[in-house]
Protein backbone atom coordinates (compact mmCIF):
# COMPACT_ATOMS: atom_id res chain seq x y z
CA UNK A 1 0.00 0.00 0.00
CA UNK A 2 2.92 2.50 0.81
CA UNK A 3 4.64 1.71 -2.70
CA UNK A 4 1.47 2.39 -4.34
CA UNK A 5 0.63 5.83 -2.59
CA UNK A 6 4.63 6.81 -3.00
CA UNK A 7 3.47 6.22 -6.98
CA UNK A 8 0.59 8.07 -6.94
CA UNK A 9 2.36 11.26 -5.29
CA UNK A 10 4.93 10.68 -8.12
CA UNK A 11 2.30 10.98 -10.63
CA UNK A 12 0.76 13.75 -9.12
CA UNK A 13 3.86 15.96 -9.03
CA UNK A 14 4.40 15.01 -12.30
CA UNK A 15 1.09 16.10 -13.44
CA UNK A 16 1.60 19.73 -11.54
CA UNK A 17 4.84 19.98 -13.35
CA UNK A 18 3.23 19.78 -16.80
CA UNK A 19 -0.09 22.02 -15.43
CA UNK A 20 2.40 25.48 -16.01
CA UNK A 21 3.50 24.58 -19.44
CA UNK A 22 0.20 23.16 -21.00
CA UNK A 23 -1.73 26.28 -19.45
CA UNK A 24 1.49 28.86 -20.91
CA UNK A 25 0.61 26.66 -24.47
CA UNK A 26 -2.61 27.32 -23.88
CA UNK A 27 -2.39 31.34 -24.36
CA UNK A 28 -0.83 31.15 -27.11
CA UNK A 29 2.79 32.61 -28.15
CA UNK A 30 4.66 35.79 -26.87
CA UNK A 31 4.22 38.25 -29.22
CA UNK A 32 6.94 40.94 -28.99
CA UNK A 33 7.36 43.71 -30.46
CA UNK A 34 10.26 45.63 -32.00
CA UNK A 35 10.15 49.29 -32.70
CA UNK A 36 13.34 50.39 -35.23
CA UNK A 37 14.35 52.49 -38.06
CA UNK A 38 14.12 50.35 -41.24
CA UNK A 39 14.13 53.83 -43.49
CA UNK A 40 15.55 56.84 -43.05
CA UNK A 41 19.67 57.77 -42.11
CA UNK A 42 19.74 55.40 -39.44
CA UNK A 43 18.08 51.95 -41.47
CA UNK A 44 21.38 50.51 -41.55
CA UNK A 45 21.86 50.43 -37.49
CA UNK A 46 18.24 49.10 -37.36
CA UNK A 47 18.79 46.31 -39.88
CA UNK A 48 21.78 45.78 -37.28
CA UNK A 49 19.71 45.45 -34.30
CA UNK A 50 16.92 43.20 -35.96
CA UNK A 51 19.89 40.39 -37.04
CA UNK A 52 20.96 40.73 -33.25
CA UNK A 53 17.39 39.73 -32.18
CA UNK A 54 16.44 37.26 -35.09
CA UNK A 55 20.13 34.98 -34.27
CA UNK A 56 19.09 34.79 -30.61
CA UNK A 57 15.63 33.72 -31.67
CA UNK A 58 16.46 31.42 -33.99
CA UNK A 59 19.26 29.86 -31.63
CA UNK A 60 16.01 29.00 -29.15
CA UNK A 61 14.23 28.20 -32.37
CA UNK A 62 11.68 30.59 -31.23
CA UNK A 63 10.65 29.18 -28.09
CA UNK A 64 11.40 30.36 -24.72
CA UNK A 65 9.95 28.95 -21.24
CA UNK A 66 8.13 26.68 -23.75
CA UNK A 67 6.27 29.44 -25.46
CA UNK A 68 6.16 30.16 -28.88
CA UNK A 69 7.79 33.73 -29.58
CA UNK A 70 6.39 35.89 -32.32
CA UNK A 71 8.50 38.87 -33.53
CA UNK A 72 6.23 41.91 -35.11
CA UNK A 73 8.58 44.34 -36.49
CA UNK A 74 7.43 48.20 -37.14
CA UNK A 75 9.81 50.65 -39.09
CA UNK A 76 9.61 53.72 -36.77
CA UNK A 77 11.79 55.77 -39.29
CA UNK A 78 13.69 57.29 -37.09
CA UNK A 79 11.27 59.60 -36.09
CA UNK A 80 9.51 60.57 -32.77
CA UNK A 81 6.11 60.78 -34.21
CA UNK A 82 6.29 57.64 -36.26
CA UNK A 83 7.60 55.85 -33.23
CA UNK A 84 4.54 56.58 -31.01
CA UNK A 85 2.11 55.76 -34.19
CA UNK A 86 3.79 52.38 -34.23
CA UNK A 87 4.17 51.86 -30.30
CA UNK A 88 0.05 52.03 -30.44
CA UNK A 89 -0.34 49.79 -33.51
CA UNK A 90 2.00 47.09 -31.71
CA UNK A 91 0.03 47.02 -28.22
CA UNK A 92 -3.74 48.21 -29.39
CA UNK A 93 -3.52 46.56 -32.70
CA UNK A 94 -1.48 43.49 -32.66
CA UNK A 95 -1.56 43.06 -28.81
CA UNK A 96 2.46 42.59 -28.28
CA UNK A 97 3.15 41.45 -25.13
CA UNK A 98 6.43 43.56 -24.61
CA UNK A 99 8.10 46.06 -26.30
CA UNK A 100 11.13 46.25 -26.89
CA UNK A 101 13.85 49.24 -29.38
CA UNK A 102 14.37 51.50 -29.76
CA UNK A 103 17.09 52.98 -31.40
CA UNK A 104 16.82 57.19 -31.52
CA UNK A 105 16.71 58.33 -27.85
CA UNK A 106 14.02 60.70 -28.98
CA UNK A 107 11.76 57.69 -30.12
CA UNK A 108 12.54 56.42 -26.72
CA UNK A 109 11.63 59.59 -24.82
CA UNK A 110 8.58 59.93 -27.00
CA UNK A 111 7.42 56.31 -26.51
CA UNK A 112 8.40 56.17 -22.35
CA UNK A 113 4.83 57.86 -21.33
CA UNK A 114 2.65 55.89 -23.48
CA UNK A 115 4.50 52.22 -22.09
CA UNK A 116 3.52 53.77 -18.79
CA UNK A 117 0.17 54.25 -19.22
CA UNK A 118 -0.67 51.13 -21.25
CA UNK A 119 1.72 49.62 -18.55
CA UNK A 120 3.05 47.42 -21.16
CA UNK A 121 6.97 46.01 -20.36
CA UNK A 122 9.55 47.15 -22.80
CA UNK A 123 13.43 46.71 -23.25
CA UNK A 124 15.51 49.27 -24.52
CA UNK A 125 18.50 47.86 -25.82
CA UNK A 126 20.36 50.61 -27.20
CA UNK A 127 18.61 54.14 -26.72
CA UNK A 128 21.34 55.79 -24.37
CA UNK A 129 19.12 59.09 -23.23
CA UNK A 130 20.45 59.75 -19.55
CA UNK A 131 16.74 60.30 -18.10
CA UNK A 132 15.15 57.10 -19.29
CA UNK A 133 16.61 55.44 -16.50
CA UNK A 134 17.12 58.40 -14.14
CA UNK A 135 14.83 61.67 -14.24
CA UNK A 136 12.12 60.11 -15.77
CA UNK A 137 12.67 56.61 -15.31
CA UNK A 138 9.79 54.03 -15.58
CA UNK A 139 8.79 51.42 -13.78
CA UNK A 140 7.77 49.21 -17.00
CA UNK A 141 11.41 49.65 -18.74
CA UNK A 142 14.16 47.96 -18.02
CA UNK A 143 17.71 48.78 -20.26
CA UNK A 144 20.03 46.43 -21.43
CA UNK A 145 21.99 48.70 -23.06
CA UNK A 146 23.80 52.08 -21.30
CA UNK A 147 23.17 55.62 -19.78
CA UNK A 148 25.14 58.23 -22.28
CA UNK A 149 27.63 59.29 -19.37
CA UNK A 150 28.22 55.60 -18.34
CA UNK A 151 31.14 54.86 -20.12
CA UNK A 152 32.56 58.02 -20.85
CA UNK A 153 32.71 58.78 -17.10
CA UNK A 154 35.81 56.31 -16.56
CA UNK A 155 37.13 57.34 -19.93
CA UNK A 156 37.35 60.87 -18.77
CA UNK A 157 39.58 60.01 -15.99
CA UNK A 158 41.73 57.40 -17.42
CA UNK A 159 42.34 59.83 -20.46
CA UNK A 160 43.89 62.34 -18.08
CA UNK A 161 45.52 59.80 -15.94
CA UNK A 162 47.03 57.54 -18.82
CA UNK A 163 47.30 59.56 -22.12
CA UNK A 164 48.24 62.81 -19.79
CA UNK A 165 46.03 65.02 -21.97
CA UNK A 166 45.82 67.87 -20.38
CA UNK A 167 43.56 69.98 -22.56
CA UNK A 168 40.89 68.65 -24.79
CA UNK A 169 38.87 70.31 -27.91
CA UNK A 170 35.75 68.42 -28.77
CA UNK A 171 33.01 68.27 -31.48
CA UNK A 172 29.79 66.18 -31.59
CA UNK A 173 26.35 65.64 -32.67
CA UNK A 174 24.30 68.90 -31.72
CA UNK A 175 21.07 66.55 -30.04
CA UNK A 176 20.90 65.22 -26.40
CA UNK A 177 23.21 61.81 -27.55
CA UNK A 178 25.68 63.77 -28.30
CA UNK A 179 25.61 66.65 -25.94
CA UNK A 180 25.10 63.62 -22.97
CA UNK A 181 27.66 61.59 -24.19
CA UNK A 182 30.33 64.58 -24.38
CA UNK A 183 28.93 66.20 -21.07
CA UNK A 184 29.79 62.79 -19.04
CA UNK A 185 33.45 62.70 -20.34
CA UNK A 186 33.70 66.64 -19.64
CA UNK A 187 32.52 66.30 -15.87
CA UNK A 188 35.06 63.34 -15.59
CA UNK A 189 38.01 64.82 -17.27
CA UNK A 190 37.66 68.17 -15.63
CA UNK A 191 37.10 66.72 -11.97
CA UNK A 192 40.63 64.52 -12.74
CA UNK A 193 42.60 68.09 -13.66
CA UNK A 194 41.98 68.33 -17.09
CA UNK A 195 40.60 70.84 -19.57
CA UNK A 196 38.02 71.20 -22.00
CA UNK A 197 38.85 74.52 -23.90
CA UNK A 198 36.03 73.94 -27.21
CA UNK A 199 33.02 72.52 -28.31
CA UNK A 200 31.62 72.62 -31.69
CA UNK A 201 28.24 71.06 -32.63
CA UNK A 202 27.62 70.03 -36.20
CA UNK A 203 23.99 68.67 -37.20
CA UNK A 204 22.96 65.26 -37.75
CA UNK A 205 24.34 65.09 -41.71
CA UNK A 206 27.08 67.25 -42.12
CA UNK A 207 28.13 66.72 -45.07
CA UNK A 208 31.13 68.63 -45.09
CA UNK A 209 32.94 69.26 -41.85
CA UNK A 210 35.34 71.57 -43.49
CA UNK A 211 34.23 74.78 -41.35
CA UNK A 212 34.22 73.09 -38.15
CA UNK A 213 37.78 71.68 -38.81
CA UNK A 214 39.11 75.19 -39.30
CA UNK A 215 38.28 76.22 -36.69
CA UNK A 216 38.79 73.41 -34.43
CA UNK A 217 41.86 74.57 -31.84
CA UNK A 218 45.33 73.29 -32.79
CA UNK A 219 47.13 74.44 -29.23
CA UNK A 220 45.30 71.11 -27.13
CA UNK A 221 46.63 67.64 -26.57
CA UNK A 222 43.65 65.85 -28.47
CA UNK A 223 39.92 66.13 -30.19
CA UNK A 224 37.24 64.27 -28.50
CA UNK A 225 34.18 63.21 -31.31
CA UNK A 226 30.98 62.15 -30.80
CA UNK A 227 29.61 60.63 -33.23
CA UNK A 228 28.11 57.36 -35.51
CA UNK A 229 27.35 56.05 -39.09
CA UNK A 230 27.73 57.88 -42.17
CA UNK A 231 28.72 61.43 -39.89
CA UNK A 232 31.50 59.33 -38.08
CA UNK A 233 33.06 58.16 -41.54
CA UNK A 234 32.79 61.58 -42.98
CA UNK A 235 34.15 63.25 -39.75
CA UNK A 236 37.47 60.86 -39.50
CA UNK A 237 38.06 60.70 -43.04
CA UNK A 238 37.58 64.72 -43.86
CA UNK A 239 40.22 64.81 -40.36
CA UNK A 240 42.83 62.71 -42.12
CA UNK A 241 42.60 64.51 -45.33
CA UNK A 242 42.70 67.74 -44.12
CA UNK A 243 46.18 66.92 -42.17
CA UNK A 244 45.38 66.98 -38.94
CA UNK A 245 45.72 63.32 -38.08
CA UNK A 246 49.26 63.21 -37.64
CA UNK A 247 49.07 66.42 -35.51
CA UNK A 248 45.95 65.98 -32.97
CA UNK A 249 44.94 62.37 -31.61
CA UNK A 250 41.54 61.43 -31.78
CA UNK A 251 39.36 60.16 -28.87
CA UNK A 252 36.29 59.84 -28.62
CA UNK A 253 32.40 58.26 -27.53
CA UNK A 254 32.02 54.58 -28.55
CA UNK A 255 29.80 54.99 -31.34
CA UNK A 256 32.53 57.11 -33.40
CA UNK A 257 34.53 53.49 -34.23
CA UNK A 258 31.91 50.92 -33.44
CA UNK A 259 31.84 47.78 -35.64
CA UNK A 260 29.33 49.43 -37.63
CA UNK A 261 31.30 52.39 -38.84
CA UNK A 262 34.59 50.25 -38.24
CA UNK A 263 33.59 47.96 -41.34
CA UNK A 264 33.83 50.61 -43.69
CA UNK A 265 36.63 52.77 -42.40
CA UNK A 266 40.37 52.78 -43.48
CA UNK A 267 43.38 53.74 -42.16
CA UNK A 268 41.79 56.98 -41.29
CA UNK A 269 40.67 55.08 -37.70
CA UNK A 270 44.21 53.58 -36.90
CA UNK A 271 44.98 54.61 -33.22
CA UNK A 272 41.19 56.36 -32.38
CA UNK A 273 40.41 55.31 -28.76
CA UNK A 274 37.17 55.38 -27.84
CA UNK A 275 35.14 53.71 -24.55
CA UNK A 276 31.61 51.98 -24.69
CA UNK A 277 30.32 48.63 -22.76
CA UNK A 278 30.73 46.09 -26.40
CA UNK A 279 33.93 45.54 -28.54
CA UNK A 280 33.45 42.37 -31.19
CA UNK A 281 37.35 41.83 -30.53
CA UNK A 282 36.48 40.64 -27.09
CA UNK A 283 38.06 37.28 -26.08
CA UNK A 284 35.20 36.61 -23.67
CA UNK A 285 33.51 32.76 -24.01
CA UNK A 286 30.12 34.36 -24.30
CA UNK A 287 31.48 36.88 -26.91
CA UNK A 288 33.52 34.50 -28.90
CA UNK A 289 30.65 32.46 -29.95
CA UNK A 290 27.94 35.09 -30.17
CA UNK A 291 30.28 36.98 -32.63
CA UNK A 292 31.00 33.78 -34.79
CA UNK A 293 27.14 32.69 -34.75
CA UNK A 294 26.57 37.01 -36.15
CA UNK A 295 29.59 36.40 -38.60
CA UNK A 296 28.40 33.33 -40.32
CA UNK A 297 25.02 34.24 -40.93
CA UNK A 298 25.42 37.54 -41.50
CA UNK A 299 28.73 37.78 -43.56
CA UNK A 300 30.13 40.63 -41.25
CA UNK A 301 31.43 41.02 -37.30
CA UNK A 302 28.81 42.42 -35.38
CA UNK A 303 28.08 45.82 -33.46
CA UNK A 304 27.26 46.93 -30.13
CA UNK A 305 22.82 47.67 -32.14
CA UNK A 306 23.22 43.99 -32.69
CA UNK A 307 24.73 42.75 -29.60
CA UNK A 308 22.26 44.80 -27.67
CA UNK A 309 19.47 43.24 -29.08
CA UNK A 310 20.87 40.02 -28.67
CA UNK A 311 21.03 40.66 -25.20
CA UNK A 312 17.69 41.76 -24.68
CA UNK A 313 16.76 38.35 -25.89
CA UNK A 314 18.96 36.57 -23.48
CA UNK A 315 17.32 39.11 -20.47
CA UNK A 316 14.15 37.98 -21.66
CA UNK A 317 14.63 34.04 -21.74
CA UNK A 318 15.87 34.25 -18.28
CA UNK A 319 13.14 36.60 -16.65
CA UNK A 320 10.13 34.25 -18.87
CA UNK A 321 12.41 30.90 -17.66
CA UNK A 322 12.11 32.63 -13.72
CA UNK A 323 8.52 32.83 -13.98
CA UNK A 324 7.71 29.64 -16.02
CA UNK A 325 6.62 32.02 -19.17
CA UNK A 326 4.00 33.86 -17.18
CA UNK A 327 4.83 37.07 -19.01
CA UNK A 328 0.89 38.12 -18.75
CA UNK A 329 1.36 38.76 -14.66
CA UNK A 330 3.18 41.89 -16.26
CA UNK A 331 4.59 42.98 -12.60
CA UNK A 332 5.91 39.53 -11.23
CA UNK A 333 7.74 39.19 -14.68
CA UNK A 334 9.67 43.18 -14.65
CA UNK A 335 10.68 41.45 -11.30
CA UNK A 336 12.56 38.90 -12.54
CA UNK A 337 13.67 41.20 -15.06
CA UNK A 338 15.15 43.09 -12.98
CA UNK A 339 16.69 40.59 -10.90
CA UNK A 340 18.41 38.85 -14.16
CA UNK A 341 21.83 38.48 -13.57
CA UNK A 342 23.76 37.93 -16.60
CA UNK A 343 27.57 36.31 -16.03
CA UNK A 344 27.93 34.94 -19.56
CA UNK A 345 26.55 37.89 -21.74
CA UNK A 346 28.77 38.50 -24.94
CA UNK A 347 29.78 41.60 -23.48
CA UNK A 348 30.76 40.42 -19.97
CA UNK A 349 29.01 39.87 -16.99
CA UNK A 350 26.11 42.60 -16.41
CA UNK A 351 23.10 42.95 -13.82
CA UNK A 352 20.99 45.41 -13.08
CA UNK A 353 20.79 48.85 -10.82
CA UNK A 354 17.35 50.14 -8.60
CA UNK A 355 16.84 51.81 -11.72
CA UNK A 356 16.55 49.49 -14.39
CA UNK A 357 20.55 50.12 -15.70
CA UNK A 358 22.65 47.48 -16.19
CA UNK A 359 25.83 47.54 -14.09
CA UNK A 360 28.56 46.29 -16.64
CA UNK A 361 32.31 46.54 -17.57
CA UNK A 362 33.24 49.28 -19.78
CA UNK A 363 36.38 48.97 -22.43
CA UNK A 364 38.96 51.19 -22.89
CA UNK A 365 39.24 50.07 -27.00
CA UNK A 366 42.19 51.31 -29.59
CA UNK A 367 41.45 50.99 -33.06
CA UNK A 368 44.10 48.10 -34.83
CA UNK A 369 44.55 46.37 -37.72
CA UNK A 370 44.80 42.68 -36.88
CA UNK A 371 44.63 39.76 -39.79
CA UNK A 372 44.46 43.00 -42.14
CA UNK A 373 40.96 43.87 -40.47
CA UNK A 374 40.37 46.91 -38.30
CA UNK A 375 39.05 45.89 -34.87
CA UNK A 376 38.57 47.74 -31.46
CA UNK A 377 41.45 45.97 -29.71
CA UNK A 378 40.73 46.39 -25.56
CA UNK A 379 43.29 48.17 -24.00
CA UNK A 380 41.65 48.72 -20.59
CA UNK A 381 39.13 47.40 -18.70
CA UNK A 382 37.00 48.60 -15.92
CA UNK A 383 34.31 45.77 -14.09
CA UNK A 384 31.45 46.98 -12.86
CA UNK A 385 30.65 50.22 -13.89
CA UNK A 386 27.06 52.13 -13.02
CA UNK A 387 25.12 55.12 -14.47
CA UNK A 388 26.08 56.98 -11.89
CA UNK A 389 29.92 55.78 -11.65
CA UNK A 390 31.10 56.82 -8.59
CA UNK A 391 28.69 59.34 -7.65
CA UNK A 392 25.94 58.30 -5.14
CA UNK A 393 22.70 58.63 -7.01
CA UNK A 394 20.82 60.92 -4.74
CA UNK A 395 23.95 63.78 -5.35
CA UNK A 396 23.90 62.83 -9.57
CA UNK A 397 20.18 62.92 -9.90
CA UNK A 398 19.85 67.13 -8.17
CA UNK A 399 21.89 67.80 -11.08
CA UNK A 400 19.81 68.39 -14.10
CA UNK A 401 20.14 66.29 -17.32
CA UNK A 402 23.94 66.34 -19.19
CA UNK A 403 23.02 68.95 -22.64
CA UNK A 404 24.33 71.75 -24.36
CA UNK A 405 24.92 73.68 -21.76
CA UNK A 406 25.91 71.14 -18.45
CA UNK A 407 28.29 71.19 -17.92
CA UNK A 408 29.20 74.55 -18.42
CA UNK A 409 32.37 74.67 -20.93
CA UNK A 410 34.31 77.52 -18.19
CA UNK A 411 37.30 77.26 -20.31
CA UNK A 412 36.05 77.67 -23.73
Amino acid sequence: MRRMLGIVALLVAGLLLLVPAWSWAQKGPIKVGLLVPQTGPLAANGKDMINGIELFLEEQKYRLAGREIKLIIEDDEGKPATGLTKARSLVEGQGVHLVTGPLSAAVGYAVAPYIDGKKVPAIYPIVSGEDITQRKRSPYIVRVGWSSGQPSHPFGKWVYDNLKYKKIAMIGYDFAFGWEVAAGFHRAFEEAGGQVVQKLWPPLGTADFGPYLAQLKRDVDAIYAVFSGADALRFAKQFAEAGLKQRLPLIGGGTFTDEHVLRSMGDEALGIVTALHYSAALATPGNRKFAQAYETKYKQIPSYYSEGTYVAGVALKAALEATGGDIESVDKFLAALRRVDLSDAPRGPMRFDDYGNPIQNIYVRKVEKVGGRLQNTVIHTFPGVSQFWTYKAEDYLKNPVYSRDYPPCKSC
